[in-house]
């Protein structure tokens, strides 16, 4: 009986296909929705204005074992832990969003990621509250994984990981500077006693990071627990440029210039890693640095914007280094689970090039091929109406937008009674009833998107297919950024 379903989802996925590639997108629907998604995935308590009403408030007594209050944030994926790491990679992004195009979201749509932002930085500082220790995860993931619990009913252990001076997590601490940093610009005009509380401690983070040198996940006592969900794979190197290029913007301090200059080569600026999420920051620090070359005409970091360059050359396929991968249907596709999070970060970097490229009046060359800031928009552009419903599925991934989108993601709140509706307690393998279901889930997520297709193009409904079905903040947070730009243009083509 699955197999007789899944084929004929197919076959009106591709039914439906032509009709909507035809249409135009709601752009301004999809960023309301994509905000929004945020508060499905708080955790807490949660404010009386609490939009996603099938949710409640649960991890009350989370950093107990350390005396310590590490409440609220947010839970990363479809499951009840609250990774460090990626999660202050999303505030980092959902804060770049608003200050590269906040001036043009609608007001209350500012407002509400202004709020997303918040609720993660309240979370973050915290998280550097006690001299000479960063937390960097509050949960244990495989008695998280071992059951199918909704977060207010949670009753597994709730470890704290903390990694204490001497010891190294310049990874986690450097990007929580970076994260701390942003958001301290984001929140200067409207409560500059916040942001100043940010950003002293973002420089505090910083010093942290840098002091000891080192990943967070080699320490023994994080490992086993870190990986390999969010093991640092690719070094912690990118994350000290990282907080140190947002701790430059924030303050204008030289000494974070020196610091790029001095250490930028030894701590691999010039490596042309195209990548771009929570555990290689490559791509996006260049881009960020690039904004005082090409509008300060700081030419010491140079090689910064030549990078950048080179990233944006590799993602044009009429340019001759050009070496990233498509699907056929058009989606930039790499290997491994949750392959939205490069279409939607790289997009995001896409538009904010082109921004500065276009404030300084200059274009790309990419060997004989000249790219302009139109060029690179318009790439970013078929990424975006791809992941809204314009592929060979006919298929929005974002749940919630449009009228067919996924159904059974893989998302415990989402898939379980929500506790309003079923009052009593789910025992963690009473869960299993629901996740083997194929009903759809009874809470619909909106406004998340989900992992996305295979390099086929190919997407199943199957809610225990979490490399595909399941949603996360930071494939969330650089879209925000991205559909605030096509809702303010909506004709741009």
């Amino acid at each position: 009986m699955k197999g007789v379903f899944v084929v004929a989802l197919i076959a009106f996925a591709f039914l439906m296909a032509a009709k909507l590639a035809s249409g135009s997108h709601d752009y301004q629907d999809a960023l309301t929705k994509a905000v929004l998604f945020f508060e499905g995935q708080r955790s807490g308590f949660l404010p009386q204005d609490q939009r996603m009403s099938w949710r409640s408030n649960s991890g009350l007594s989370n950093g107990w074992t350390y005396n310590a209050d590490l409440v609220g944030g947010y839970y990363d994926a479809g499951d009840n832990i609250k990774f460090g790491f990626p999660m202050a990679f999303t505030t980092t992004m959902l804060a770049w969003s608003v200050l590269e195009f906040g001036a043009i979201m609608p007001p209350n749509e500012l407002r509400n990621a202004m709020l997303a932002i918040r609720w993660a930085t309240d979370y973050l500082l915290k998280t550097v509250s006690q001299p000479n220790r960063i937390f960097v995860q509050v949960g244990d993931p495989r008695s998280d994984h071992d059951c199918w619990e909704r977060p207010e009913d949670m009753d597994t252990a709730r470890t704290v990981y903390a990694v204490d001076a001497p010891n190294a997590a310049s990874d986690v601490a450097g990007e929580t500077a970076a994260a701390l940093a942003a958001s301290s610009l984001v929140f200067w005009s409207t409560d500059p006693g916040y942001a100043e509380t940010l950003l002293r401690n973002a420089i505090s983070a910083f010093q942290f990071a840098d002091n000891y040198r080192g990943a967070y996940s080699d320490n023994a006592n994080v490992k086993y627990s870190a990986c390999p969900y969010y093991c640092d794979f690719d070094g912690y190197q990118d994350e000290l440029l990282w907080g140190a290029a947002w701790l430059r913007r924030a303050t204008k301090d030289d000494n974070f210039l020196n610091y790029l200059q001095t250490n930028g080569k030894t701590l691999g600026a010039d490596d042309n890693i195209n990548e771009f999420g929570w555990d290689n920051k490559h791509a996006g620090l260049n881009v960020l640095v690039s904004k005082e070359v090409l509008e300060g005409n700081l030419y010491s970091l140079e090689s910064f914007k030549a990078s950048a360059d080179s990233f944006m050359c590799t993602l044009i396929p009429e340019s001759p280094s050009s070496h990233i991968e498509y699907t056929p249907g058009g989606l930039l596709f790499r290997p491994g689970g949750s392959n939205l999070q490069h279409a939607t970060s790289i997009s995001f970097l896409e538009l904010v090039y082109a921004n500065y490229l276009d404030h300084t009046s200059q274009s790309l060359n990419c060997g004989n091929v000249v790219v302009s800031a139109q060029t690179l928009r318009q790439h970013a552009k078929r990424q975006v109406d791809y992941i809204l419903g314009d592929n060979p599925m006919g298929l929005s991934y974002m749940v919630g937008y449009s009228n067919y989108y996924p159904q059974r993601i893989h998302h415990r709140g989402s898939s379980l009674p929500s506790i309003k509706d079923h009052p009593q307690f789910i025992a963690c393998k009473e869960g299993s009833t629901y996740y083997n279901s194929t009903d759809p889930n009874p809470n619909v997520l909106v406004g998340a998107i989900v992992g996305g297709p295979g390099e086929d193009d190919v997407y199943v409904d199957n809610r225990d297919d979490f490399r595909k079905s399941e949603p996360t903040t930071y494939i969330n947070a650089p879209f925000i950024g991205v559909l605030a730009y096509f809702a303010a243009n909506p004709n741009f083509s």
